[in-house]
Order: C-alpha cells, then structure tokens, then sequence
C-alpha cells in the first residue's frame, strides 16, 4: 500500500467522524467510547510512523496519552494529522526500510498498511456501534487485504472478507475467526499459512 491510499482511508474515517456528535458514545468492540477509539487509533498511527523511522529494533522507551478534556473534533484534527505523518513517513522510506513490530519486520508498504487498516476498522467499528449507514472503499478494503491477510479470500466481497479476517463478520463456507493477526512483513516472507 501507499502513502496516499492511507490518506484515503482517513479521509474516510474522518467523513464517518464528522457526522457523530461527541466522543461518548460507547463502541462496545473497543469496549471504549468513540473518543477513545480515535485517539487508540491515533496512537498506532504515531507509533507505526516511528517503527518504520527507527528501523527493526523495538524503540519504546515513552508513552503517548491522550489529554482527558480533549473533545472528539480535536482528536478528529489530531488522527488525520497523525495520518499525514505515517504517509510522509511511508514515502520518505528507503525500498529496503523495515521497522519493528510485535507481528513482523514491516515494509513501508507493511505500515501504510496496517495503518490504513486501523483507521477502515475502528471507523467501522463505531459506524456499528452508533447504527451508521457506513462502509469502507472497497478498493482500500482489498488493498489491505491483500497486503495484510493474504490468505483471505478473493472471491468474496473486500470490506466483507475484511471483516471476517478481523474477527467481525461471517462468510459463508468458512469458519469464524476468533483469532487474528495480520501478515504485516513483506509477502513474499509469507509462509502461505493464516497468521493467529
């Protein structure tokens, strides 16, 4: 993935964010209310921008926190900003630049990624909990896919496999998943299995 496909992803989490009134209401997947979802995915987005800069070893001697009077269109302003950043950082990267993560040594590609794919989720997941007629693009739906759950299958909508691939939906003819993980190192380090 690219630096501006992450841009479209959060433009469209923040389309999805504009049109809800205040950060309270409970997302119940989170188990947090929207507010925190934005600022949980805000803060992935800064650490996926540092991971990539620091290179493959693990660099996590602080915290980022969000202020607790911070209202949900400050943290709205501050998540795109904070996207901006990881896309930049995405096209700064060097073809051979890796970074650390829990789950692999990711790409630039890897982290737009896994970026692109916090910000489709989690807008997902409060679009669900606040009863919100809203979706992801499926072609951002499929490039994460592709990059991340290579085994999902192709055949099936994107934003639905995308789900199920996370834990949050059903497809026919396949089991439930319980467990997830993405495959976030570059794909031809895929051993062909699901990550869990």
């Amino acid at each position: 993935m690219t630096g501006s496909e992450l841009r479209r992803a959060a433009a469209a989490a923040r389309e999805l964010l504009a049109t809800v009134p205040d950060g309270t209401a409970r997302v119940p997947a989170m188990d947090d209310d929207v507010a925190g979802v934005t600022a949980h995915v805000t803060g992935c987005l800064v650490w996926y921008a540092q991971d990539l800069a620091a290179g493959p070893e693990r660099a996590d001697g602080f915290t980022l926190a969000r202020r607790g009077e911070a209202g949900l269109p400050e943290l709205v302003r501050q998540q795109a900003a904070a996207a901006e950043v990881l896309a930049r950082t995405v096209e700064g990267a060097a073809p051979g630049d890796r970074g650390w993560h829990d789950w692999g040594r990711p790409d630039a590609a890897g982290f737009a990624a896994m970026g692109a794919a916090e910000l489709l989720l989690h807008a997902g997941d409060v679009a669900a909990a606040l009863g919100l007629p809203w979706a992801p693009p499926a072609d951002l739906a499929d490039a994460v896919l592709v990059r991340l759950f290579p085994w999902a299958p192709s055949d099936a909508d994107p934003v639905a496999a995308l789900r199920w691939a996370t834990g949050r939906g059903e497809l026919p003819g396949l089991e439930s998943v319980h467990s997830w993980r993405w495959h976030c190192s570059p794909l031809e380090e895929w051993d062909g299995s699901r990550a869990l």
